[in-house]
This record gives structure tokens, C-alpha cells and sequence, in this order.
């Protein structure tokens, strides 16, 4: 599809990945194509999006480009790494004339706090940049730049994937392209989310310790699920992987463990820790909504709660303006 405006806005769901495995070597060997590393694992899309907006414009008096990138209003620029090295991507291969860029990211659940939204922000920039400077790529190009941005910025493995895949979803092999396997759910079903903040995804997979744990626990989470593919598996592998990678206790999160036990003492489907962030999400039926709203609003003012539904869309270009 052909563009002649100059201004596009693309909405791509925020994610909650589950459960995990690295898979940055291959016979002790580190992998060293980016495109070849990733994880394995579980997690779902959900209704709450990242919104991006691309604009460009010619300006002949111009010697160089210019290139800005806002997130949420506020200017970061090179701050924002997953776009940035998109753009340095793009105008290395595909720039032939000085242009004005201005890329803004809008998020609906805070950033760093495990709903994905640097996977949301890259491919919001790469599906823009693709529509209005004509570049013609094909979506599995489009995944790959936006996954290889990811894994060398070291702020996501697999995210990319699964909102290209939508819905709950395994990924079953690690890297570009993605392989991947839906879950069936019943329809009646919600989500609940709340947030106490950041966890720094880059800390986490460089931390040797969490990282061995993590690799040994997500295989053992991602052979449960495969073995039996439904979403009460899915919670269990998921509650199942936080106890035994001990992330709780190695990072002190004790608000987190506390909140993970009242909720499962609950007639619901279950409730585990985002990967990665301060955060907890809580699956179950529209019935119990009160209840688990009671638990998760006990500990105001230091969470941020969000209502949220399974989202089964990747990215979509809403509008030309």
C-alpha cells in the first residue's frame, strides 16, 4: 500500500510475556548473529496499546537529517534505543535525501514495568517508517529489524514475536523468524494488572545468576505448556517459573510475592509476575473482578492498577492523516 501523505499512526499491543528461556548460545558457544538469539516461552497480547506517530517532511535546506523521538511527550532521542538504532537502520540502507523525522511513542501501560513496550515501540517505528517513506518491506522484514533492535539493545528477546503472533501464544523456537503456537481460551475471561515500577531488562539478562536460572526454569515451564497447550497449564508453567528462578527473593520483591499469594488464594485462574517488571497480572473470570480489584487496591498508593483484555491483533495502521 502506497502513501502520499507524510504522517502515519500505528497501534501495536502492549504484551505480558510469562514465562521464559534465553538462547544466546548454542553449545556453550555464544550466538553472535542478533537474528539468531532470542527465547523461548508464553505470554499474551493484551487490549492496552502503544501508539506511534511518524512524520516526515523534505527540507532541501537541510545537510543532514533530523531525527527526534518523544515518548509519552517527552523528548529522549538517542535515550530511546530500539528506535533509534531503527532509524540509524534505516538511514544507513534506504535514506538517499535530507529529511525531517519525528517519531512520537504513546504508551497505555508505563514503560520498563513488563508490558512490552519497547517491542511495541519498535515495530510502531519500523511499520511507520515502511509506510510513509514508500519503502516497500515485507512484514517478516519488518519483524526482523524490529527483533534484531531488540536483542541489541538488550531490551527484549522474544516480545517482538508474540505481538506479531497476537493472542496468547507460545514461541517455540528462539530468533527470527518467529515459530510460534496460539492457545485456545474461553472468551469470558479478563485481566487484571498492577505495577509498582521498573525492572531494567537489560539488569536482568546480563545478571549471570538470574540468567542461568531463567534458561534452566523456562525449559522446564515452556515443556509443561507444550505438552499439554492450555491455559490452565499456562498460569501454572507461569507461577511454576517465578518460584524456581527465585527472582522474588533475589531481587527483594516482597510486595510482588505478597500480592502473587493473595490473589491465588482466590477461585481464579491464577495470577504471576510479568517478565520483566514490578508488576503482577491476575487472569480470571468477569465474576470475580471485585474480588481480585479488593486485593490489588489494598496496596494504594504504591501500585498502578489496569483493566486489560486478550487482544488476538498485532500491529495496525490506524489512520492516514
Amino acid at each position: 500500500m502506497t502513501l502520499d501523505s507524510k504522517e502515519i499512526i500505528v497501534e501495536v499491543p502492549h504484551r505480558i510475556s510469562a514465562f521464559f528461556e534465553i538462547v544466546d548460545k548454542i553449545n556453550d558457544k555464544k550466538i553472535k548473529n542478533p537474528e539468531k538469539i532470542g527465547s523461548r516461552g508464553a505470554g499474551f497480547n493484551v487490549s492496552a496499546v502503544g501508539r506511534t506517530k511518524v512524520i516526515i517532511e523534505g527540507v532541501d535546506e537541510l545537510d543532514k537529517n533530523e531525527f527526534n523521538i518523544y515518548i509519552n511527550k517527552k523528548k529522549v532521542n538517542q535515550k530511546a534505543e530500539t528506535t533509534y538504532y531503527i532509524y540509524n537502520y534505516i538511514n544507513k540502507f534506504y535514506l538517499s535525501k535530507s529529511i525531517k523525522i519525528e517519531i512520537y511513542h504513546d504508551f497505555d501501560l508505563p514503560v520498563g514495568c513488563g508490558y512490552g513496550a519497547s517491542g511495541s515501540g519498535a515495530l510502531g517505528a519500523i511499520y511507520g517508517l515502511n509506510q510513509v517513506l514508500k519503502l516497500n518491506l515485507s512484514k517478516i522484514e519488518k519483524g526482523r529489524i524490529a527483533h534484531i533492535a531488540e536483542v541489541v539493545n538488550r531490551t527484549g528477546l522474544g516480545t517482538v514475536c508474540g505481538q506479531l503472533a497476537g493472542g496468547l501464544c507460545i514461541l517455540k523456537e528462539p530468533g527470527y523468524p518467529c515459530v510460534f503456537e496460539r492457545i485456545v481460551f474461553p472468551k469470558d475471561l479478563i485481566i487484571i494488572s498492577g505495577s509498582f515500577g521498573i525492572i531494567p531488562t537489560k539488569s536482568i539478562l546480563t545478571d549471570p545468576v538470574l540468567n542461568l536460572k531463567i534458561k534452566l526454569a523456562g525449559r522446564r515451564a515452556l515443556e509443561k505448556l507444550t505438552f499439554k497447550p492450555n491455559i490452565k497449564t499456562f498460569i501454572n508453567a507461569s507461577i511454576e517459573f517465578v518460584e524456581e528462578t527465585e527472582i522474588l527473593k533475589i531481587l527483594n520483591l516482597t510486595e510482588i510475592k505478597e500480592l502473587m499469594v493473595s490473589l491465588n488464594k482466590l477461585n481464579i485462574l491464577g495470577a504471576s509476575m510479568n517478565q520483566l517488571g514490578r508488576s503482577v497480572y491476575c487472569i480470571c473470570k468477569n465474576k470475580n473482578r471485585e474480588q481480585v480489584l479488593e486485593i490489588f487496591n489494598s496496596y494504594k498508593p504504591q501500585i498502578e492498577i489496569y483493566n486489560l483484555l486478550f487482544n488476538d491483533k498485532g500491529p495496525q495502521i490506524l489512520e492516514n492523516i
